[in-house]
């Protein structure tokens, strides 16, 4: 490929280090729909004939049949996806497949690709993401109700619902799915026509191209558009924060498992056991969803240092941005489909989360902001007082909602038998009706309204 310049072949090692075609070939609809627009271009601006323009689609359409076959042979001589894909065509079509390549390089076009290939990925990412907050928002409904004790430093806090809890992570994916739209919109311009790094002399239309493949416009600079990689770095760093979300939920998962929680039942789908231990039930698929960040972050943190101190414009450092982010990318989707079926899949056991947050004395706070209500308590004098209370309670073995009123009344003479009305975990997570908080009822309004915006968002596309 390299034309007169070279006499000899290069080395077996050079050539093992420099081909790329192992893991670039998944980009071959990318590459041939990008062809098939440059060629459209030289047509219309008349740099081929029509008739010239035509016989190379057909054969690029023929490659793209072959590929989807598992009937193309991929060559590591020749190195890449782009050299495959032109090679193949030259042999389907003869010497007019070598005028493809007029008024570009391999800089542009594999920007283009990869672009291409970012995304659909993040359109396919945001549906995905979608349905684990569907997922997550239908959980939470059937639950809207159903008390669990609220956790800070992983000690009983406050009683709160797990629909409530659910809800967080549908916050989360949210923002999550915001991150992978913006950067959607920052790497939707189009790099093809940029050439090696300098543009071309040839009266191409780069705008043609740009609409025929959906970007928004192609991009301003020659030098920029070969030369950068933030378009795969700033998805992969917002997948990383999404991983690191599904981290938190797979942990909880494997937390709520255990006979020391018991909060929640994966079926057997879920679960696997041991080859020694007869007894285990493991939450293996949420255990994996934990460690894929790994493998998400690294890859960001890998062609951040590749990219780091690169001058303008294309180094051959660059071919190390796919292979990594391809697998981070993979690990990303499965994650994804791995937390939304298992979502799906568990079911919580209401009478040990219900138990679980009566205990730890949840409703301490309850009790201080009864005795500012109906006493008139400065909230720092309530706290202390409703930790006399607590500290008394302990040490007869038994919750709140069971102290008996005379024992109150040794700590603050004014409570009434009214207080009662505030101790019990139901109440305590009914009476919590600010916005975003956990009352049942504001559960079952945040649900069914993320339900109904899933709807419009899935109707529209987006």
């Amino acid at each position: 490929m390299w034309g007169g310049r070279f006499e000899a072949a290069p080395d077996a090692i050079m050539q093992e280090i420099n081909a790329s075609i192992g893991f670039d070939k998944r980009l071959y609809s990318q590459d041939i729909v990008g062809s098939k627009a440059h060629v459209a271009m030289l047509a219309a601006v008349g740099i081929l004939t029509e008739a010239e323009a035509k016989r190379i689609a057909k054969g690029l359409d023929r490659i793209l049949a072959e590929i989807e076959a598992g009937t193309f042979t991929f060559s590591r001589a020749l190195e890449d996806i782009h050299m495959n894909i032109e090679a193949r065509l030259a042999e389907l079509i003869g010497p007019v497949a070598g005028k493809l390549h007029t008024a570009r390089s391999r800089n542009d076009q594999v920007a283009t690709d990869f672009r291409l290939y970012m995304r659909d990925f993040l359109d396919a990412a945001d549906v995905a993401l979608a349905g684990l907050q569907r997922a997550l928002a239908e959980k939470a409904l059937a639950h809207a109700g159903t008390v669990m004790p609220g956790f800070t430093h992983l000690q009983t806090a406050q009683p709160v619902t797990f629909g409530h809890h659910l809800l967080a992570y549908v916050e989360m994916l949210a923002r999550d799915r915001g991150r992978l739209a913006d950067a959607r919109k920052r790497l939707n311009e189009c790099p093809l026509g940029a050439a090696a790094l300098a543009g071309t002399s040839f009266p191409i239309d780069r705008r043609m191209t740009a609409k025929a493949l959906g970007f928004a416009r192609p991009m301003a600079n020659s030098l920029d558009a070969v030369s950068d990689r933030d378009f795969v770095l700033e998805p992969l760093a917002a997948a990383a924060i999404s991983a690191m979300h599904l981290t938190r939920l797979a942990e909880e998962i494997v937390l709520w498992c255990s006979a020391q929680f018991g909060f929640v039942r994966l079926t057997d789908a879920f679960s696997t056991g041991s080859s020694i231990m007869p007894q285990k039930r493991n939450p293996d698929a949420a255990e994996l969803v934990r460690a894929k960040l790994g493998r998400i972050s690294g890859a960001f943190q890998g062609l951040l240092m590749v990219m780091k101190g690169l001058p303008l414009a294309y180094s051959k450092d660059m071919q190390e941005d796919k292979e990594a982010t391809f697998d981070a990318l993979d690990a990303f989707a499965l994650t994804i489909s791995a937390m939304t079926a298992m979502i799906r899949d568990l079911e919580p056991d209401e009478q040990a989360m219900r138990a679980a947050a009566a205990a730890g004395f949840s409703t301490a706070t309850d009790l201080a902001d009864w005795l500012v209500r109906h006493l008139g308590l400065p909230f720092r004098e309530a706290h202390h007082v409703t930790g006399g209370i607590v500290a008394l309670a302990e040490a007869r073995g038994v919750g709140l909602e069971a102290l008996d009123l005379a024992a109150m009344q040794e700590i603050e003479p004014r409570i009434t038998r009214e207080v009662y009305s505030v101790l019990s975990v139901e109440r305590s997570v009914a009476s919590r009706r600010s916005y975003g908080g956990t009352a049942p009822q504001n559960v079952r309004k945040m649900a069914k309204g993320w339900i109904k915006r899933l709807d419009r968002q899935a109707v529209r596309g987006k």
